[in-house]
């Protein structure tokens, strides 16, 4: 299948409406229809502030990156994006054709 990966790059501990954005994002997402979506916690990363964020003992704030992830078509990434841009907060996003699918089941010998 051919489509769209459609990425979203979030700070854990980031808010909107009283929702962690990642959560809102696959809350959005789930509502408007979309067949899945992933967030994962990332164990280091920097982002427009230049800081770097590592997952360590001392840094306990919050404030990993977040990846949220859609492999969609090109009119649920249209619409989603639109859910965001409505709210009027910034997300830093990339978009990209993508090809997905799922691997055929093997059946095993018993």
């Amino acid at each position: 299948m051919k489509g769209i990966s459609l990425t979203f790059f979030v700070q854990e501990n980031h808010q909107l409406h009283g929702r962690l954005v990642y959560e809102w994002l696959l809350e959005r997402a789930k509502h408007i229809g979309l067949s899945g979506g992933s967030a994962v916690r990332a164990i280091a990363g920097f982002g427009r502030d230049g800081r770097i964020h590592e997952d360590s003992f001392f840094e306990l704030t919050g404030d990993l990156p977040v990846v949220v992830a859609f492999f969609v078509s090109e009119e649920e990434a249209a619409q989603l994006l639109a859910e965001v841009e409505a709210e009027k907060v910034s997300i830093f996003f990339a978009k990209a054709p993508a090809e997905f699918g799922v691997t055929s089941i093997a059946k095993k010998a018993i």
